[in-house]
Formats: structure tokens, C-alpha cells, sequence
């Protein structure tokens, strides 16, 4: 395995490093192949990634509950099939980011690019800033939070799980939504094939409330509205062809 770059240790030090301390690792002298490995099988629970310089894959598999953040940007599939993991980006993220995960929580400080949280199972998705196209993008269960505006196309296809957006959304939101909600603080551009705006009964006020909380974003949730499916495209009907 390559030689990883981590805070320093005593001399002749036996036996394994106790959990508690913090590992860095520096991506421009160790490569992502040796960085996922060690969080694969982890000498410590809490990590910190130094120089990514939007390299892509950093953190990705993880399946235990350490905490790493990421000091700078990330490339493509960022956190992807997290399970677990406690992932903070200090920066940008390319497409992809947390795509598949499973539990956990990922905050992104900066901005995402297209399809964010796609295909996500469980966990936490945060975007301070922005996200791009297809954010949720047949999302199956994880809850994403986006501090700003998403681009088009997004929850295309989201079967389950919330998509909280205290921006703007773009065009063809909730595209084909199945069972997953969606909440939007700013302007719609335009509603997707089958995606209609429901009313906000108390429990969403709550449920949204504690997205937001756990998100640490302070909007009040009767700023937003909720859009979700219509169900007139469960199943293929001659009359509804035009719709697919």
C-alpha cells in the first residue's frame, strides 16, 4: 500500500493507534487508492483529507461511523455508498456526490454539481450552497437538504425520502415522482410529468422543521411548499401516453 502521510506518532510505538486520535491524510503524496483503504479498514475514527485538489472517489465505501473531513475541493462520486460515515467537504463537490448512500450524514460546504444524492437509500445529504441538475435524482429514502437553488430535473424519479430546497428549483421538478416529498422555499420554474403541489398539514410543518434543524439551517417552514406525486402514473394507461 502506498505510504500514507498521518500526525505524528512516538518512536518504536507498538501495537495499534488508539482510536481517539486524528489521522491526516495528504492526497498529493498518498494516492485516493491508499486514503480509501485505510477508511475501509480504519486505524482511528476521525480522519482529515488534505490537499484534494478535486480528486475523485475520496471517501467512497465507507461502512463504518468515522468522522472525515475534507479539506478542500472533491471531484466525482464524493462519499459515494456511504453507510455510516460522518463526511464534511470544505468546498466543492463534482457530480455524484454521496450517490447510493445508505446512512450517515454528508455536508458539502460549498457547491454540487449534477445528481447529488443520487439513488440514496438513507443518511443525510447537506448542500450549503447550490446544487446542479438532477439533485435526488431517483432517490430511494435519504433525506437532502439544499441551502440554495437546485438545477433542473431534479428528484426525477424519487421513489422515497425528502428533498428540501430553501432556494429556487429548476424546470421539471418531481419528474415521474413516486412516494418522496419535496419542499421548496423559492420559485418553481415548472412542475414535472405527474408532480402537482399538495397542501401543508401540520405533520410536514414538523418533519420539515426537524430536516431543517438537522441541517442547521434557520428558515421557518411555512415559507415552503410541498409537491409531490399525483399517482396517475403508477401504471401505464393508453389515455395518459402522452404523460411518459
Amino acid at each position: 500500500m502506498e505510504p500514507l502521510t498521518t500526525d505524528a506518532t512516538p518512536p518504536n510505538h507498538a501495537g495499534p493507534p488508539p482510536l481517539e486520535r486524528l489521522v491526516s491524510i495528504d492526497v498529493s503524496v498518498a494516492t485516493v487508492r491508499a486514503l480509501n483503504n485505510e477508511l475501509h479498514h480504519p486505524s482511528a475514527a476521525a480522519y482529515e483529507v488534505l490537499q484534494p485538489q478535486g480528486a475523485h472517489a475520496i471517501a467512497a465505501g465507507i461502512d463504518q461511523a468515522l468522522t472525515v473531513d475534507i479539506r478542500g475541493h472533491a471531484g466525482y462520486y464524493c462519499a459515494g455508498m456511504n453507510d455510516g460515515g460522518q463526511i464534511v467537504v470544505h468546498g466543492n463537490v463534482g457530480t455524484g456526490v454521496a450517490e447510493n448512500m445508505m446512512s450517515g450524514s454528508v455536508r458539502i460546504r460549498g457547491d454540487a454539481s449534477q445528481s447529488a444524492g443520487a439513488t440514496g437509500h438513507g443518511g443525510l445529504l447537506v448542500i450549503e450552497g447550490s446544487a446542479s441538475m438532477r439533485c435526488g435524482i431517483s432517490m430511494k429514502g435519504i433525506d437532502i437538504v439544499v441551502g440554495g437553488d437546485i438545477g433542473p430535473m431534479s428528484a426525477f424519479m424519487a421513489q422515497a425520502g425528502r428533498l428540501v430546497v430553501c432556494g429556487d428549483a429548476g424546470d421539471d421538478l418531481g419528474d415521474s415522482v413516486y412516494e418522496a416529498r419535496i419542499y421548496v422555499r423559492g420559485k418553481v420554474g415548472a412542475l414535472g410529468a405527474d408532480c402537482i403541489e399538495k397542501p401543508m398539514r401540520d405533520e410536514h410543518l414538523a418533519e420539515l422543521a426537524a430536516l431543517l434543524t438537522a441541517a442547521r439551517l434557520d428558515h421557518d417552514p411555512r415559507a415552503f411548499r410541498r409537491y409531490g406525486s399525483g399517482r396517475t402514473l403508477y401504471h401505464f394507461a393508453a389515455h395518459n401516453s402522452a404523460a411518459y
